[in-house]
């Protein structure tokens, strides 16, 4: 969560509020067992026979990870301070400040393509990168050129240089992803569990059918604070679901990471020669939703091709709103555009085989493409009337498309943003100006002032400190398999694992999306609930400071403190409910790379590091 995804909170909150995608917390939240302090080994002097300081930053939510990494840390010769923080606030401020040698982390790829994975992280200038290296660079910007039967050897190499060169990391497992449904309640297999993408709503459906238009969906999630419902301006747990199921995309991410454009704006996509021009040709079947009098409403505005490039436009553009968290995932993007030439259409070559793009387009409709429109109100595609959009990247990029499906690539309305952000960017003022997705204008209160437009299956009505309301737009692919089934969704806002788990026994929330390893036992003793759980593309690790700490210039201490850490130690703890990493791509590619605990390797270079003192 994604950091990216701008900073963390839990497994779907674990994400580093700036990224759905970066988690600086583990899904141990809630753990209470812990390897006891009095049972650590007694420290092994390396090298001149003086232990070696070293700091380790973490949450404490994090503790039983980083009471691990102390044990095996202090067995190998190292004398360990653990600086715990109660909070990811305080944890940043530390992080900040350059209080730690290494800092339990994370990251979670929830746009299931492994550029996501490592670009924020670990480029030069990356949203969340320390690190400058330039054949990092060179290996990370090569990979993102390729097709997936061409880039495993380029972040197997990536891996080499990041993990075992320079260790710059120190990986400790991958988590499962999981969620709890009651099954009594739900119908359990329409609750869909996807490895990157969020919880999609509209799919969900109560055993008893009836219940569709007269009883809310009932969710939960940890944070009450949303970072912002304008989907470029957050990438963390606190709006990642929200946004996913408010804004509609033009592509969307099977369960199991595939590029797929079903219960998305378009019927078919297709990508031209050369990599680099890729086609979506758009729905007809979906207007903006609005709210009135707390009630979902048809705006009787399509949406359409203006509202792509509009959106798309200010997604790339880091200076197109103040804040922009998600910029960084769309720079590839170059241009965006209502492609009308039909002509054209028809001899442009498909990537990777034969055919043109118009014939890829039209598989499967119902109408053939007869004419092409600029203007989204003529588009009439029972009469063979489309619109297409045509989107070109700065460089052969395929991986553009799983950005194309991340919540921040959501579709606004072009009119409605624009009438409400009429701020200068460079003069913003967060004291008076008001950003379209503020979430106090969806506060109930004196401020609550409601002017979100949704393209998607649900919009937000209102929200309190308890809960948030959201209501089924009236006017999104309606009589297709895609209407959302139910009418309304409560997404209720409780902070810890605790509680969570223990509202869902009760019949307070119906689902329970992200249960820690540590409760599975307690779901699965439960007669009416289900438990599903697949491996996630969360990766914990260890990162090391990368200024004014010895670690920043000794890769022999470096590297000592990675072969420390043993991962099958770690694995039996949880009772092999994680699995084994060694990058943040591991989740996504297996490249044959194993990091192996070698306490001989430890000692030979932490005998380096002291020699070279």
């Amino acid at each position: 969560m994604k950091k990216k995804s701008a900073l963390a909170l839990l497994l779907t909150t674990v994400m580093v509020l700036g990224g759905c995608s970066v988690a600086t917390k583990s899904n141990t939240v809630g753990n209470t067992a812990e390897p006891a302090a009095s049972e650590a080994p007694a420290t092994a002097p390396a090298g001149d026979g003086t232990p070696v300081n070293i700091d380790v930053l973490g949450m404490s939510s994090n503790e039983s990870d980083l009471n691990i990494v102390r044990d095996q840390l202090t067995k190998n010769g190292f004398n360990v301070k653990l600086n715990i923080q109660p909070d990811y606030a305080s944890f940043k401020a530390q992080e900040d400040a350059g209080n730690y040698d290494v800092s339990l982390s994370g990251w979670t790829t929830v746009t299931g393509n492994p550029d996501y994975a490592v670009r924020s992280l670990f480029i030069t200038g990356g949203d969340y990168s320390r690190q400058s290296d330039p054949e990092l660079d060179a290996l990370i910007n090569e990979a993102a050129t390729q097709t997936p039967e061409e880039y495993t050897q380029t972040y197997k190499e990536f891996e080499q240089r990041l993990v075992f060169d320079e260790a710059r990391i120190a990986p400790l497992y991958i988590s499962l992803k999981s969620q709890a449904v009651n099954k009594e309640i739900l119908k359990a297999d329409s609750v869909r569990l996807s490895k990157s993408r969020a919880l999609a709503w509209e799919d969900i459906d109560f055993t008893d059918t009836a219940k569709r238009t007269t009883e809310p969906l009932i969710l939960s999630q940890a944070a009450s604070t949303l970072t912002s419902l304008d989907p470029i301006k957050g990438n963390d747990g606190s709006i990642n679901q929200l946004n996913t199921n408010m804004y509609v995309r033009l592509v969307n991410l099977t369960d199991d990471d595939k590029i797929t454009s079903d219960a998305s704006l378009s019927r078919n996509h297709t990508i031209a020669d050369g990599n680099q021009d890729y086609y979506f040709i758009l729905r007809d079947d979906i207007n903006f939703a609005k709210i009135e009098n707390k009630k979902a409403v048809d705006t009787g505005e399509r949406v359409g091709g203006d509202d792509v490039v509009f959106s798309l436009d200010r997604a790339k553009n880091k200076d197109s709103v103040p804040d922009h968290r998600t910029y960084s995932l769309h720079e590839h993007i170059n241009t965006v555009e209502v492609f009308t030439d039909l002509n054209a259409l028809g001899s442009i070559k498909v990537a990777g085989g034969n055919g043109t793009v118009k014939e890829a387009l039209e598989k499967g409709l119902d109408a053939p493409i007869s004419e092409l429109v600029a203007d989204k109100k003529q588009a009439d595609n029972a009469k063979g009337k489309y619109q297409v959009i045509k989107l070109t990247t700065t460089e052969p990029f395929p991986q553009v498309l799983n950005y194309l499906a991340h919540q921040s690539a959501g579709i606004v309305s072009k009119k409605q943003v624009e009438s409400i952000n009429t701020y200068d960017v460079a003069t913003f003022d967060v004291n008076k100006d008001i950003p379209y997705g503020d979430q106090n204008t969806v506060t109930e209160g004196d401020q609550y002032n409601n002017t979100l437009y949704a393209s998607g299956p649900y919009i937000l009505s209102s929200k309190n400190d308890y809960e948030g309301i959201f209501l089924k737009n009236p006017a999104y692919q309606k009589g297709t398999d895609n209407e959302a089934l139910i009418d309304q969704v409560n997404v209720r806002f409780i902070a810890d694992a605790d509680s969570t788990l223990s509202a869902l026994r009760s019949g307070e929330i119906y689902v329970y999306y992200g249960v820690p390893e540590t409760k599975y036992d307690v779901v699965e003793g439960d007669s009416k609930l289900q438990l599903k759980s697949i491996p996630s593309n969360a990766v914990s690790y260890l990162l090391f400071n990368t200024q004014n700490r010895e670690v920043a210039n000794s890769v022999d201490l470096r590297k000592a403190v990675l072969y420390s850490i043993n991962q099958d130690e770690i694995l039996a703890f949880y009772n092999g409910k994680k699995l084994k990493a060694v990058s943040t791509v591991s989740p996504l590619i297996d490249t044959g790379n194993v990091l192996t605990a070698d306490p001989a390797k430890v000692k030979e270079f932490l005998a380096a590091y002291q020699a070279s003192k």
